[in-house]
């Protein structure tokens, strides 16, 4: 959620934004509405104010014994009004809230702006496989190694869901594992393991309501399951004070994550490329506004140190405006090397949403100079999500049998186990 006074001091800032990210919102019709708001709260005041004088001269007059049938007359048409100038206000501060909510975050300054074509690769590692064969999909792989069924995926729960079966179930627990090691003991990061259902409150704060509650799972009790660890993690804090001087803090969460859009129907959402549940390792910082964005790139060289141990080349890109994320401000996306399609897939997205997500979660911390509570600025990324990335290491590391070589920095989470083999 923006600053209030900020878009109300400088619309145009905003309308550019809005532009750049190929946004529509009305703005100026946004700030008429509140405008007439905040007319209508202080002529409430006013009334208020009204009553008290109106209150305190029926109880001067009766301490004096003198009549007060006119005050009293009076006091109930100033009530009367009271009431519905209450209701008027708070059905316009409700619409304005709500529309609040609807704005994106304003990109940062550096930022590209435009499309989605307008990305720009801001560096690289490895180099993609050559392979002295013809290299096989995951979906292919899936089969030869039988560490994936996706019929019976289907059968049990429909399109766009997996099954991971016998190694590949051993696989992907492995993965998990060695993730949340690393983050935490080499990079400093505090587990947790949140619910995967959160409340309507929870999901706002993030931004993932009101704005895409379509594309979420709700359940009962107004209770929806969690799109990624993000949700849950950053909401640790809502509504709370932190303390200066406890900032950063660095915060890692395992979770399967639920998304009913799963992208548009074709060859692209075959096998798990786009799917409606995955496992995801989430990296969540709590920073201060001058520090944030040197917080967003070691973040993202974090989630980086995990392609670069598991053996895979990547790239990763900055996003331009019109592709950044409802709530980010910056966005670095990390896409691991698909030999399968020649494709790049994004594994994982950092972003800095500043103090977007802080101002609708209420999370501040205490300035130890002014000792004054201000906005932190929320960060994550995925640290990394584990369906495009089983993808990758797959089809990278495929041997001509048909075999999947293991990582070095992997096979301890394995048992030792050097290759997937066909049985």
């Amino acid at each position: 959620m923006l600053d209030l006074k900020q878009i109300r001091e400088n619309p145009d800032r905003l309308k550019k934004a809005l532009i750049s990210r190929a946004a529509t919102f009305d703005v100026d019709s946004f700030l008429k509405m509140e405008a007439e708001t905040r007319k209508a709260q202080q002529q409430l005041e006013e009334i208020r104010h009204q009553k008290r004088v109106a209150s305190d001269e029926i109880g001067r007059l009766k301490r004096e014994g003198k009549p007060v049938d006119g005050q009293l007359d009076r006091l109930k048409e100033v009530s009367a009004q009271e009431d519905a100038l209450s209701a008027r206000v708070s059905e316009t501060e409700d619409q304005v809230r709500r529309q609040l909510l609807l704005i994106p975050n304003i990109p940062h300054a550096s930022v590209p702006v435009g499309p989605a074509a307008n990305n720009q690769i801001v560096r690289s590692w490895g180099e993609p496989k050559r392979f002295a064969f013809q290299p096989r999909s995951h979906m292919e792989l899936a089969e030869i190694l039988r560490v994936i069924d996706f019929q019976r995926a289907a059968k049990i729960s429909g399109s766009n869901f997996v099954l991971f079966t016998g190694p590949g179930a051993r696989l992907q627990r492995g993965l998990i594992n060695f993730m949340l090691d690393l983050h935490t003991a080499r990079h400093g990061y505090t587990e947790f393991a949140p619910p995967y259902l959160v409340n309507r409150a929870t999901m706002t704060g993030t931004g993932q309501l009101p704005k895409f509650e379509e594309d979420m799972y709700r359940v009962q009790d107004d209770l929806f399951l969690i799109p990624t660890a993000e949700v849950p993690v950053t909401n640790l804090h809502a509504g709370e004070i932190l303390e200066g001087d406890s900032l950063p803090r660095y915060y890692t969460a395992y979770t399967a994550c639920f998304r009913r859009e799963a992208g548009s129907y074709g060859k692209e959402t075959k096998g798990m490329t786009r799917v409606h549940q995955f496992d995801k390792v989430e990296l969540v910082k709590f920073a201060t506004p001058e520090n944030s964005y040197a917080e967003l790139e070691s973040l993202t060289a974090n989630a980086e140190k995990v392609l670069q141990l598991l053996e895979l080349p990547y790239r990763v890109v900055v996003l331009a405006s019109g592709d950044l994320g409802f709530a980010s401000a910056k966005t670095y996306d990390l896409e691991a090397f698909s030999p399968g399609t020649g494709n790049w897939l994004e594994v994982s997205s950092c972003s800095n949403f500043e103090d977007f997500q802080a101002r609708r979660a209420n999370i501040r911390f205490r300035d130890p100079q002014t000792k004054k509570p201000r906005f932190v600025h929320t960060l994550n990324g995925s640290g990394v999500a584990l369906a495009r990335t089983i993808i990758a290491l797959l089809e990278n590391h495929q041997e001509q049998d048909g075999s999947v070589r293991i990582p070095k920095a992997l096979q301890p989470y394995l048992d030792g186990l050097t290759r997937l083999t066909p049985p």
